[in-house]
């Protein structure tokens, strides 16, 4: 697998193991608030981010524009938190 490294973009791990993503970086991946990332160790040194689709998401995505009474994704998250209660 062929990996396209279009810029350099540095960032540095904190005290707390924490890490800043470059704000153009995050766009150019498609990532955005909320998204929850997995941690790939690919080799010392290296790691890759996949973003993890959500699968009530995805049925929220293919249903969007029937009759359900949701709209965005915030309410979507207001409907599962009910079915979790």
């Amino acid at each position: 697998m062929a990996t396209l490294v279009k810029q350099h973009r540095t960032t540095k791990v904190s005290r707390k193991n924490q890490v800043t993503l470059p704000v153009a970086a995050l766009r150019e991946a498609g990532v955005a608030p909320g998204d929850v990332l997995r941690v790939e160790v690919v080799s010392d040194g290296v790691f890759r981010l996949v973003r993890e689709r959500d699968p009530w998401w995805e049925l929220f995505e293919q249903a969007k524009g029937s009759d359900l009474g949701i709209t965005t994704r915030e309410e979507l998250e207001e409907l599962r938190d009910e079915w979790n209660r």
